[in-house]
C-alpha cells in the first residue's frame, strides 16, 4: 500500500516550487490563485526570496503547504495514495491533497494558523528543544518534573523527540534531560512553543476558523498526528485540527500504525527530505522515495 506524507514547517528552501510553476500550466495558475488569496505575491518569495524572508510566519507555513498541494495536483493520475499524514502544518496538505477540503480553504486556514501561532508566540517567552538519545517516557517524565510549561511536542522517531513550553522551563528541562542521559537536548530557532499549552489562544482562533470552513469525507484514511490513527469522517478531521495546535504530533506512532495497516511505501509530496529519514528511522524495512514532477511532465 502507498502512503504518501506531507511536511511540515522548516522543509522551506529559496526557489521552492519554481519548477512547478515554469513547467506545469495547472501549476502556474494555482500559484497565481493562491496570490490572489493571501493579497500579496508569495511566489516572489517563494522564487526569488532570501533564507530569511521565507522564515516569515506569514509565508513559511503558505509556503510549504502550497509546494506539496500544487506537486499532488501536478502528479495528476499518478498521485494514488491508499494513505495519507501530514507532519504539523503537513496535516492541511495531506487534507486538500485527499480531496477533504479545497485548495483556497486549505489554503485560508494554513494563513489564519500561521498568523494566530505567531500572535500567541508573541504573548510570553517560549520555545522548543530537540532531544536526543532517550526513550519517550524518560523525556515525558523529566518534562512533568520541571516546574514550568513544558512537554513532549513532536515524536519523530524513537530517539528523537521535540519538547515544548516556556523558556526558561525548556532550558531547565534540557539541563535536566543531558543529566539522564540525553545525547544532545539543544534549543530549537523557533519563533515560540508550538504544540503545547502555550498554543491555547491560537487554538481558539483557528477553531472559529475551522468550525466555519465545510470538511469532505477524504479519498482515503488520515493519520492524523494528534490520535495517529485512520480518519475518514469529517467531524473527526475537525476536532483533531483543533486539538493539534496545543496536542504533540505523534509522527512515529502515526507511521508505525500506518505501517501496521499496510503501508510498505512512503512517498513524500513536498521540500526536503526529512520526513524520508524519520520513515527510515521507525521502520528500516520499507521503502521511501520523494514524489516527482518529471512523471507526470507533458
Amino acid at each position: 500500500m502507498n502512503a504518501y506524507i506531507f511536511p511540515g514547517q522548516g522543509a522551506q528552501f529559496s526557489g521552492m516550487g519554481l519548477d512547478l510553476y515554469e513547467n506545469s500550466k495547472e501549476a502556474q495558475e494555482l500559484f497565481e490563485k493562491a496570490n490572489s488569496i493571501l493579497g500579496f505575491h508569495i511566489t516572489d518569495v517563494m522564487f526569488e526570496g532570501t533564507a530569511e524572508d521565507l522564515k516569515q510566519t506569514k509565508v513559511t507555513q503558505p509556503a510549504i503547504f502550497l509546494h506539496s498541494v500544487i506537486l499532488a495536483k501536478v502528479l495528476g493520475d499518478s498521485f494514488k495514495p491508499d494513505l495519507v499524514a501530514g507532519h504539523s502544518l503537513g496535516e492541511f496538505s495531506a487534507l486538500v491533497a485527499a480531496g477533504a477540503l479545497t485548495f483556497k480553504d486549505g489554503l485560508k486556514l494554513v494563513s489564519q494558523r500561521a498568523q494566530a501561532m505567531q500572535k500567541a508566540c508573541e504573548l510570553a517567552p517560549s520555545t522548543m528543544a530537540a532531544v536526543l538519545g532517550l526513550e519517550d517516557k524518560i523525556v515525558e517524565d523529566v518534562c512533568a518534573s520541571i516546574d514550568g510549561i513544558v512537554v513532549a511536542a513532536n515524536y519523530n522517531c524513537p530517539g528523537q523527540l521535540v519538547i515544548s513550553g516556556e523558556t526558561t522551563a525548556v532550558e531547565k528541562a534540557c539541563e535536566a534531560l543531558k543529566e539522564a542521559g540525553a545525547r544532545r537536548a539543544l534549543l530549537l530557532p523557533v519563533g515560540g512553543a508550538f504544540h503545547s499549552p502555550m498554543m491555547e489562544p491560537a487554538r481558539e482562533e483557528l477553531a472559529a476558523a475551522i468550525e466555519n470552513t465545510t470538511f469532505s469525507k477524504p479519498n482515503c484514511p488520515i493519520y492524523q498526528n494528534v490520535t495517529a490513527t485512520a480518519v475518514t469522517d469529517e467531524n473527526e478531521i475537525k476536532a483533531n485540527l483543533i486539538s493539534q495546535l496545543t496536542a504533540p504530533v505523534r509522527w512515529t506512532q502515526s507511521v508505525q500504525q500506518m505501517i501496521a495497516d499496510g503501508a510498505t511505501h512512503f512517498t513524500e509530496v513536498g521540500p526536503g527530505k526529512v520526513l524520508q529519514g524519520l520513515v527510515k528511522k521507525i521502520d528500516k524495512t520499507v521503502e521511501t522515495a520523494s514524489a516527482t514532477f518529471e512523471t507526470s511532465a507533458n
